[in-house]
């Protein structure tokens, strides 16, 4: 998926909502544990009730290969389901992959290529040469960690650089990887401020933004700080719309969740 596709996603559904399958099989409702394959079935119909509602849906991988082939054989299902059935929404392995190159390159194969995502989340660390081999692919993107929404980011992003702070060099070193149709940058809700002064330093890319609902992000703040004549943003939200009921109702009760965020997308939009 190209941007000027996903920017007509988000033109055509109001909405600049990612949902997050982080299916967790203790956590989805027990009539599904019945079924060959409890986890592509709980992402199925969470699929089919809120696409309406989503332009992108984003698995992260570690809930998949914790049970090894079978937990890979339902990632790759819902992949499939999806590019056949809503082959307009964007899919993000999160898997926040980098090392030496050709590991890389091998990565990039199988996210790319095997899994057929349409991007994914890579780790900045080793620098441009272990970046470099997630950008060959056509229509795929890398979507690179900058400034995260979990507490121990202020472990090391937050440190001084020279006049700038880690992850700031971090987006602007990254910018001379790539231009705004190959890359993203993960931005966490969770630092509403901070998503201002980065919007400033790269105003045409797209920020992938986690953090809302579960982890204390705010929509409305987000907007504020992080839109951009193109939208810009794709806001995702996991727990919250998933785990919204652990019952029969399940899936409607997502749909529900997926719809409130979508309207108040619309609103700001």
């Amino acid at each position: 998926m190209n941007k000027q596709q996903l920017i007509q996603q988000i033109q055509q559904k109001k909405s600049f909502l990612c949902v997050g399958l982080d299916t967790d099989i203790n956590k989805i409702p027990q009539h599904l544990l019945e079924m060959d394959d409890p986890v592509f079935e709980f992402n199925k119909e969470i699929i089919d009730k809120t696409a309406a509602f989503a332009v992108a849906y984003k698995p992260n991988t570690a809930f998949y290969e914790v049970y090894a082939a079978k937990g890979w054989q339902s990632l790759e299902k819902t992949v499939q389901y999806i590019k056949t059935n809503y082959p307009d929404i964007f899919i993000i392995a999160d898997a926040k992959r980098g090392d030496i190159g050709n590991t890389s390159a091998n990565y990039a194969k199988a996210f790319f290529n095997t899994l057929n995502a349409d991007a994914l989340t890579v780790a900045p660390y080793m620098g441009k040469d272990s970046v470099e081999p997630f950008l060959g692919f056509e229509d795929k993107w890398v979507i690179l960690l900058a400034l995260t929404s979990n507490k121990g980011s202020q472990d090391f992003q937050y440190l001084n650089v020279g006049e700038r702070m880690l992850h700031q060099q971090v987006l602007q070193t990254a910018t001379t990887w790539a231009g705004s149709d190959k890359m993203m940058f993960v931005v966490g809700a969770t630092h509403p401020e901070e998503l201002g002064e980065i919007r400033k330093m790269l105003p045409d890319y797209f920020f992938l933004v986690p953090g809302v609902g579960a982890q204390g992000g705010d929509l409305q703040t987000v907007a504020k700080y992080g839109l951009n004549k193109e939208c810009g943003l794709l806001v995702n939200s996991s727990r919250g719309i998933i785990y919204a009921s652990n019952g029969p109702d399940f899936a409607e009760r997502a749909a529900e969740e997926a719809q409130k965020l979508q309207r108040q997308m619309a609103a700001v939009l």
